[in-house]
């Protein structure tokens, strides 16, 4: 097995990851699995110490996707919910949306997803700001819509 660590520090917490990683040939039970990877992070914050340990398999040899490779994509996983699923969790309080039936829900996630479309591409860093500012002003946002 190949493996990599990497240390990081940052948000008051020090992480150790470390990836494991195997090339694979069959007996897995997915047909296209040429790789097999185990993550295990260890992060250290304010003294506590916790580790998980999670696996990933995939159909890219290791010629083609390095453990290091795959990693980064794991924390580019991490950006998208950062960016975008924890906006729609806090900032527009999905979770408590009272549109639960028919095609209500779906129709919300759209126009939220619109929505923080639209502020990222009129370069607004903070959607809940953006949010505050272009709600203060009804003029605000269709300007904002003529203008992307």
């Amino acid at each position: 097995p190949v493996s990599s660590t990497i240390r990081g520090r940052g948000h008051g917490r020090r992480e150790c990851r470390t990836i494991k990683a195997t090339e694979v040939d069959a007996g897995l039970g997915f047909p296209h699995a040429t790789q097999v990877l185990q993550v295990r992070r260890t992060v250290t914050r304010n003294g506590r110490r916790s580790v998980e340990v999670v696996y990933l398999i995939t159909s890219m040899p290791m010629t083609c996707a390095a453990p290091a490779q795959v990693a980064a994509w794991i924390r580019g996983h991490w950006g998208i919910e950062n960016r975008l699923h924890w906006v729609r969790d806090v900032t527009f309080d999905e979770d408590r949306c009272a549109i639960r039936t028919g095609s209500g829900p779906q129709v919300m996630a759209t126009i939220r997803n619109t929505v923080v479309g639209i502020l990222r591409l009129a370069g607004h860093a903070s959607i809940a700001t953006a949010l505050r500012h272009h709600s203060r002003d009804p003029h605000r946002p269709i300007e904002l819509l003529h203008t992307i």
